[in-house]
């Protein structure tokens, strides 16, 4: 049974980081999507394959932000916590590696074209195609340390709860089982599509760990990350887990409970409709 867990969690996140960040990739080295939407779907795409292929193996979180809170709140044995982190955090490390190893004849000749010295400050343009950066996007004057933290709270926190509201039985209003992947794909997608100008989108710690560490061990050194007062760790690491456990804090204490109530409101009404239908 922990095999399976694990190799569910290892492929699923390692599906969804590598056609996530590919997307980056592409983007960034050939110029193959224009626009953020563009890339937003794919992402989406991405966690909508891999929650098709692997819900049958794991929990499909591919997220330790998704699996903190999931634990926090009774729906994931907290013994299987530390089986789902290694399996996250090994299976995103493992894709940006193989990113890295596809990609690393157009990454070398992107920084002579452009005349970029791996690990100067112009290296973050291709530094950004495995880790996330919140100082350093485009337009992004204004977006402080802050500010970065309370956008990864909050585009976790709105993850999760989409999540739970759309594969919890007790959402009388949630979708069939076999749309609710798609339905969290086109979650993800809107998210980044709004919070993506101010950090990149992240919302998981193990999509921006794993990768980030390739870009670290091939030569960015101290680019691989944002700042050097800690926002990769506070803003991509620390900020979606508390976002994530707000989440289902709210969610079983409030939302759930009223779902609940709904739902029997609705079985009644249908009871009702049918016996009357019968007397009919």
């Amino acid at each position: 049974m922990a095999k399976k867990e694990f190799f569910g969690e290892f492929i699923g996140t390692f599906c969804l980081v590598l056609f996530g960040c590919g997307s980056v990739a592409v983007t960034t080295l050939f110029n193959a999507h224009q626009g953020l939407l563009q890339i937003a779907l794919l992402w989406g795409i991405a966690v909508t394959i891999a929650i098709y292929c692997t819900r049958t193996l794991s929990c499909a979180h591919f997220n330790p932000a998704v699996s903190v809170a999931m634990a926090l709140t009774g729906r994931l044995k907290a013994r299987k916590l530390p089986l789902y982190l290694a399996a996250q955090f090994s299976g995103a490390f493992s894709a940006g590696l193989a990113l890295y190893i596809f990609f690393s004849p157009s990454i070398a000749f992107f920084e002579r074209a452009h005349h970029i010295v791996r690990g100067s400050y112009e290296s973050i343009q291709t530094a950004r195609i495995f880790g996330e950066y919140y100082a350093h996007q485009a337009g992004s004057a204004g977006v402080d340390f802050a500010l970065a933290m309370g956008a990864e709270s909050f585009g976790t926190f709105m993850l999760v709860l989409a999540i739970l509201f759309l594969t919890e039985r007790c959402n009388a209003g949630k979708p069939d089982d076999k749309l609710a992947p798609i339905m969290i794909g086109l979650s993800l997608t809107s998210l980044i599509c709004l919070l993506a100008p101010i950090t990149q989108a992240g919302f998981n710690p193990a999509r921006d760990f794993g990768p980030r560490m390739v870009a670290f061990i091939f030569g960015w050194g101290a680019r691989s990350f944002p700042d050097a007062n800690g926002g990769f760790f506070w803003v991509y690491m620390i900020s979606p887990v508390v976002g994530g456990a707000l989440a289902g804090f709210l969610f079983a204490t409030m939302m759930e409970p009223l779902l609940s109530n709904r739902r029997k409101d609705v079985m009644a009404s249908d009871v009702k409709e049918a016996v009357e239908c019968n007397r009919d």
